[in-house]
């Protein structure tokens, strides 16, 4: 029985891919405005609409409206330019590569963006029909219906808030980095060889891909959240999760480096062990705390229930306490080693500062004031962006204060 259900199982997880989501959203609105367009258009078959729409239904409101508007302004351009040339001359070898050039120039002081090549396309279009004004008009109006058409489509249906999808993504990241303290406490059991030694190294060098990854699914995630109604803080949520991946990320360069020193050592050793008995010990404690800070610091920075993300930050504090004083009393062991075999004294205090950077990345304290500062760096960008919008906003705040004076006076 459970076999039989496990395809259905799937088909319903995999419809909650962006992927998928993104195609059934496209051709519905394709589909729409192309219904639309045959009531409204003189043209036969009017496909400008359909391929206006699927180019403006993003996978986000965000992304919905910033294509649509660019979309317009580029066929828009276009047309008009073409208009202007077919009052002066005909189309020509030379006048195509007149409007190609004045179509691309233009295109750059219209805020085309992405569809700067649509402006172009769509003059030579014009240009190319015998009834330029009038194809020229249809054409304004079925790319405005495809505009119009997708992003109601988006804003009656809005679109799924990634977040859940980049935070999972960011527990993945936090699990491989924890796998790879896993390796490196692993690697201090006992005798290791160069070549286990480069493997892990390579496996740590693959993290770089992973960050990749998430970087693209919090992108996503990141214009979810905007001009969502859905969403009431949106802003703290983006910044939660990219300072957060910022951390890992910073992390993850550190946790390469520790490889790559582990691997230095393993060649000096000759296949003997790392480190004696003790030292290993001590250090496989601490790589031990530091793999579990890195579970706690992503629940914590993932987590949108307030009791989740304080438990989440009583174990993060915990493991980097617990940390902190593993790497104190390795420090007093390879002090001692490094007194006897000064040979490697650069590895030893190498893997002391790597641990150290990782410990110091995730520290509670360090990560609030990140917090605040990135608020506070938005803020001003916002306010540098609009003065006059929020110059209104702190006029309308003084009114509201004056008013709700004069009631309590009242």
């Amino acid at each position: 029985m459970r076999e039989a259900t496990d395809p259905l199982l799937n088909l319903v997880k995999r419809g909650k891919e962006p992927a998928v989501v993104q195609t059934v959203r496209s051709t519905a609105a394709a589909v729409i405005s192309y219904v639309v367009a045959l009531r409204l258009s003189s043209e036969p078959v009017p496909l400008t609409a359909p391929l206006t729409a699927l180019l403006v239904v993003q996978v986000t409101l965000y992304a919905t409206i910033r294509t649509g508007i660019s979309r317009v302004n580029a066929v828009v351009a276009g047309v008009l330019i073409a208009i202007g040339f077919s009052a002066l001359v005909g189309l020509s070898w030379w006048s195509l590569g007149l409007i190609i050039l004045a179509a691309l120039t233009i295109g750059r002081f219209v805020k085309a963006g992405d569809f700067l090549v649509e402006v172009a396309i769509s003059a030579m279009l014009v240009l190319g029909v015998t009834q330029a004004a009038g194809a020229a008009w249809d054409r304004v109006l079925e790319t405005l219906i495809g505009a119009v058409v997708g992003l109601l489509f988006n804003t009656l249906f809005v679109p799924p808030v990634w977040v859940s999808s980049a935070s999972e993504s960011l527990l993945d990241l936090s699990r491989r980095m924890y796998r790879l303290t896993s390796n490196m406490h692993d690697q201090l059991a006992g005798p290791v060889s160069v070549e286990e030694a480069a493997t892990k190294l390579h496996e740590a060098r693959r993290l770089d891909n992973d960050i990749a990854d998430v970087d693209a699914a919090l992108r996503q995630a990141e214009d979810s959240l905007r001009f969502n109604p859905r969403v009431k803080e949106g802003l703290l949520s983006r910044v939660v999760l990219r300072t957060g991946l910022d951390t890992l990320e910073i992390c993850s360069v550190v946790l390469r480096v520790s490889s790559r020193t582990l691997t230095d050592l393993a060649k000096a050793r000759a296949g003997e062990p790392l480190y004696p008995a003790h030292v290993s010990q001590a250090l496989q404690e601490m790589y031990t705390h530091v793999g579990g800070a890195f579970q706690a610091f992503a629940v914590l920075i993932t987590s949108q229930v307030s009791a989740s993300a304080e438990d989440a930050e009583s174990r993060l504090t915990e493991e980097l306490a617990a940390g902190r004083k593993s790497r104190d009393q390795v420090a007093a062991m390879l002090l001692d080693l490094v007194r006897d075999e000064p040979e490697q004294w650069q590895l030893h205090g190498a893997l002391l500062a790597e641990a150290d950077r990782i410990l110091d990345e995730m520290d509670v304290e360090k990560r609030s004031a990140r917090l605040v500062e990135e608020l506070d760096l938005r803020a001003r960008e916002a306010q540098d962006r609009h003065p006059r919008l929020t110059a209104f906003k702190r006029r309308l705040r003084g009114a509201s204060r004056r008013l709700r004076h004069l009631r309590e006076r009242g």
